[in-house]
């Protein structure tokens, strides 16, 4: 099967040059999957900082103004899946091309909004933009290890997620810098040249599919390899599943009884979603194959889980410390500072070695420490001891996800890769919501030191069902770069 399938991506995707050297990774890759790849983190950090002027410029109260965050969450959770299965069915090149153009539109469209709902429209729009080129990356590396024969990428994923974590990491820093040299609207308007610098890389490096045979039906032999021509795009179905998230999304956003309608409209989608997918011959997401895939649902549990767990942390511990540990802004970004250069140590040092189990057992263990280690907490504690446990935090942020994506390059379909990896960033965004939501549950008055311990219990529930589904999953202890 794997060496068809390394004979059908050399077959269907010419480079753009000579390729790089037949047996090795194609380094002129990195630099556009990199760039195109921390588009969307950058976007989702700058943001951060410029809630309050934008609230102040415009008249928005900050009920308002959170759907420039919330908005380009919820295009990108559609998103990701969305394009992803266009990178499967139309190579990475078009899609990369196409989403990061839309993310330059979307910066000058934010750049002369005269209004917050314009603003919002510019945010969905550069949330469907930076959706692009994750699944684009993690098809580019699949191909290149087909091409090559040397399924060893751990050093192309530990770049794709060491480098988003370091623009998270930046990013609010970033933002405010900008803010103060030309206004808000510079965190819109510096999408534009990212954007011309991601269009030119990927003009002039990301591999051109060969052309093959026109109709929906008829298979293209390409060099002797039978190819098959694309089918229709199943539109019903990814219509579906974005009705499905939204509705499900922005329930968890303000999760109120007078709401009760949206997860019962989740349900209907859903089931109208799963009907139609075991139908067609061609489904958006092949249910029938991911349900048989157990490992890779497991997979999206256990990213799920760890987000839920770390976006728990970073809102609610952010907010108690303004709140109530009565740190100023500044002095809690301190505080946290230690969290995200954790986190990235432990990705540097790690990340070449694959190690799925070990880095999942290591971070679940250690994120019940930390919880743990918060219930301890009380409105005088020392500011050591809030450093100590920032960083004790970061541990798990620089393990889990980037073995949740390893995990996914093994277990995924390579046909698929793209969708896949587009549906492992939607449950990082599900996680993401419902630690927002549990903020909002244990904070009703106020990010007072009860409510700080009851969002522990609530993370530490979290974090040990994920060292469970990670123990229990043998598959894990099997997971070996295949071999062509």
């Amino acid at each position: 099967m794997i060496p068809t399938l390394r004979a059908r991506f050399q077959q269907r995707f010419t480079p753009a040059g000579d390729g790089g050297p037949p047996d090795r990774f194609d380094r002129r890759l990195i630099a556009p999957m990199v760039l195109g790849s921390v588009l969307n983190p950058v976007n989702s950090s700058m943001i951060a900082v410029a809630l309050v002027p934008i609230g102040s410029a415009l008249g928005a109260p900050p009920s308002q103004t959170a759907w420039l965050v919330s908005g380009l969450y919820l295009a990108t959770a559609v998103g990701q899946p969305v394009i992803g299965r266009l990178v499967d069915m139309f190579g990475p090149r078009r899609l990369y091309l196409i989403g990061t153009a839309m993310v330059g539109v979307a910066g000058l469209l934010g750049s002369v909004a005269p209004n917050l709902g314009a603003l919002v429209a510019a945010r969905v729009l550069l949330g469907f933009g930076t959706s692009a080129a994750y699944p684009a990356a993690m098809h580019l590396t699949r191909s290149e290890a087909e091409r090559t024969g040397r399924d060893s990428p751990a050093g192309v994923l530990t770049a794709l997620a060491v480098s988003a974590q370091t623009v998270s990491v930046i990013g609010p820093t970033l933002g405010g810098l900008l803010i103060g040299l030309g206004g808000w609207r510079t965190i819109f308007l510096v999408n534009v040249p990212l954007s011309l610098a991601c269009l030119v890389l990927g003009a002039l490096r990301l591999p051109k599919a060969t052309k093959i045979a026109k109709g929906a039906d008829r298979a293209a032999d390409v060099g002797g390899v039978p190819v098959p021509a694309a089918r229709g795009i199943d539109l019903p179905g990814m219509a579906l599943f974005a009705a499905l998230l939204v509705a499900l999304m922005v329930f968890l956003m303000k999760p109120r009884a007078e709401d009760w309608y949206l997860p019962v409209l989740a349900l209907l989608a859903g089931a109208a979603f799963a009907r139609r997918e075991l139908r067609v011959p061609e489904p958006f997401i092949d249910l029938r194959v991911l349900g048989g895939n157990g490992p890779l649902l497991a997979t999206f549990l256990r990213q799920f889980l760890s987000y839920t767990t770390a976006y728990a942390f970073l809102y609610g511990f952010t907010q108690w410390l303004e709140e109530g540990r009565g740190l100023h802004a500044a002095a809690a970004g301190l505080v946290l500072l230690p969290l995200s250069l954790t986190g990235l140590l432990v990705s540097a040092i790690t990340g070449r070695r694959e190690a799925v189990r070990g880095k999942l057992v290591v971070g679940s263990l250690v994120q019940i420490a930390g919880c743990a280690a918060m219930m301890t907490l009380q409105a005088g504690s020392a500011l050591w001891l809030l450093a100590a446990i920032g960083a004790l935090m970061g541990v798990p942020q620089g393990l889990n996800g980037l073995a949740n994506q390893n995990a996914l390059y093994r277990q995924a379909d390579p046909a698929r890769i793209g969708s896949a990896a587009g549906l492992l960033r939607t449950f990082m965004y599900l996680g993401a919501m419902a630690a927002s939501a549990a903020d909002a549950a244990f904070f009703q008055h106020g990010a007072d030191t009860g409510g700080l311990h009851h969002l522990s219990l609530f993370m530490l529930a979290g974090a040990v069902l994920l060292l469970a589904v990670t123990v229990i999953d043998r598959s894990l202890g099997t997971l070996t770069p295949r071999k062509a």
